[in-house]
């Protein structure tokens, strides 16, 4: 059996110009990266102003070590609705190379359903990770040089919430002290590291509708309070031009294509466990206006990105979804219900029956809280039996939703034309689009809100400091931003290993913070990192390159 990367190096990729042409984008808004890539302007956007198709967010049920296939289906579905005769646009996110290089591996898709070229995708791609990490670190630097020559500004040296960044898993760096050595070399200060993907400047780029609006949000980012604890912002440290100047390339849009040569916009990469999990607002609305069809993802569970995409991104862009797929496989269920991952092949409805209502409950919120028509898409695996997926089909339909088996790993786009005929079947539904909160209510209640109606949960504790925080925060008129929570991605709760669909338990948010640039506020719950590490085996040990430069290893 081919892997992955095998598959994607078998297919010749169409040229760039050419998939830009099938959506209506000439050469004069075009910047090549070579044959299988470019940029598009974003100057675009404004004359297609208002040639919206129609917008299908996949998400998913809580992942599990088993898999889940979300990027695979996204990609499938796209190929599909191609496959129908539907002119259909993927918008995606960047992959992180601290999960290519970690645990997760890529975020290209798989098998005969993904975005090429998918090495360069993984890797460096058209450089975004690189603008976004050198602003966020410019920032720091001037903060820190303003520090040393005076600090006229009266920064509080204890006080900087504002840390450098690193698109790689390096716990090492979570926790440091720098400006050692001497005066000269800086004022020595306890700081850290983030991963690139945390960055509120990676948040910024995404939910920017221009240059303009990317400089004014960058200038409102937060780096440091004054010792009277008002907040020093990016403006005050004369910073935000120069780390505009370094990301206006940074926010046009990459296109590339899919197997089946189905154009693709792939473009920013916040996580959704730590930030809010899509990909930019001006890909997506690229997508909508060139596309009668624009599939994008959001990352994680539907309790994390979806919750984000619709609470968050759809607040402030205005958009809303006209169907949403939730992506389960039957393998992953069997873990919810607590089958180890290596016992998953063997058919167990007892399993299964304990799992689904981790389904059920995603299921629930999106129709629910949200209001949104759903279908359900059966990643599927060989070894499912027809009793497990008559079973998860049963159980959906008594909420009145349908499922439909997605076989596009095996067969692409043709593996898709199920799930395409019920998402075409599904945008023509009537909808009650909804949001989980009001941004009237304060801080502490949107965070319950989200807990209590998202996650189940009984009810939210807040540490000290995060109760504190939450105060200042309103005092300094920050209290009617939306809330961006930073939370396990295996668990409705805040503790990873109470999987399936738990109850009676209580979320505890320790810190409380804004990303005013954004237009944010992110609250941190359980033991969540902002900085991940390596496991014991990284993906990095399997990736190499042979004499011709042809990469393998890669997933």
């Amino acid at each position: 059996m081919k892997t992955d990367i095998e598959i994607a190096q078998s297919v010749s990729p169409v040229h760039i110009r050419d998939i830009a042409e099938k959506i209506g984008v000439g050469e004069d808004h075009l910047e090549y990266y070579g044959s299988t890539k470019a940029k598009v302007d974003d100057k675009l956007l404004r004359e297609r102003e208002g040639e919206d198709g129609k917008l299908i967010l996949v998400t998913a049920i809580s992942p599990t070590p088993a898999g889940e296939g979300k990027t695979t289906t996204t990609v499938g579905l796209a190929d599909g609705l191609t496959a129908l005769g539907k002119k259909a646009i993927v918008a995606l996110r960047e992959p992180s190379l601290g999960p290519v290089f970690g645990v997760k591996g890529g975020a290209a898709g798989g098998g005969y359903a993904q975005v090429i070229p998918m090495e360069d995708i993984n890797l460096h791609f058209t450089g975004d990770f690189h603008a976004i990490g050198a602003a966020n670190n410019l920032l720091a630097a001037m903060l820190d040089n303003h520090i040393q020559q005076g600090n006229a500004l009266n920064i509080d040296t204890k006080n900087i919430p504002w840390k450098r960044v690193v698109d790689m898993n390096d716990r090492q760096l979570r926790n440091i002290i720098d400006g050692l050595g001497g005066r000269v070399q800086g004022v020595p200060r306890e700081d850290g590291f983030d991963i690139t993907v945390a960055s509120e400047v990676m948040a910024i780029l995404c939910l920017a509708s221009s240059i303009t609006d990317l400089k004014a949000r960058l200038g409102r980012i937060v780096a440091a309070y004054d010792r009277s604890g008002k907040p020093v912002t990016a403006t005050d440290l004369k910073a935000a031009g120069a780390m505009t100047a370094l990301l206006k390339d940074a926010l046009k849009p990459n296109l590339v294509q899919t197997l089946e040569a189905t154009p693709a916009f792939i473009h920013g990469g916040p996580f959704a466990n730590i930030a809010h999990g899509c990909n930019s607002i001006m890909a997506t609305r690229m997508a909508l206006a060139l596309g009668d069809y624009a599939v994008t993802e959001a990352g994680f569970g539907a309790d994390l990105g979806a919750e984000k995409f619709l609470d968050i991104k759809c607040r402030l862009a205005g958009l809303a979804p006209d169907a949403v797929v939730i992506v389960a496989t039957v393998r992953a269920l069997k873990h919810h219900g607590g089958v180890a991952k290596d016992q998953l092949t063997r058919e167990d409805l007892d399993a299964l029956k304990a799992g689904l209502p981790n389904l059920l409950r995603h299921v629930e919120n999106i129709t629910q809280v949200f209001g949104l028509p759903v279908v359900v898409a059966i990643n599927a695996f060989p070894t499912d039996t027809e009793a497990e997926l008559a079973l998860v089909t049963e159980r959906c339909r008594a909420l009145g939703v349908n499922v439909a088996l997605s076989e596009v790993w095996a067969q692409g786009g043709k593996g898709g034309r199920a799930l395409a005929e019920e998402v075409l079947r599904l945008v023509d539904e009537p909808r009650d689009f909804a949001f989980a909160y009001d941004l009237e209510q304060g801080i502490a209640e949107k965070i319950e809100a989200i807990a209590q109606r998202i996650y189940r949960a009984s009810g939210v504790d807040f540490s000290p400091q995060a109760t504190q925080q939450i105060n200042s925060l309103t005092r300094l008129g920050y209290g009617a931003l939306p809330i961006c929570m930073a939370k396990t991605q295996y668990s409705f709760s805040d503790n990873p290993a109470l999987l399936g669909a738990p109850d009676d338990f209580r979320i505890t948010v320790r810190t409380v913070k804004v990303s005013a640039g954004a237009g944010f506020i992110v609250a941190l719950t359980g033991d969540v990192m902002t900085m991940p590490g390596l496991p014991r085996l990284p993906a990095a040990e399997r990736i190499d390159v042979d004499e011709n430069g042809t990469i393998s290893g890669l997933f």
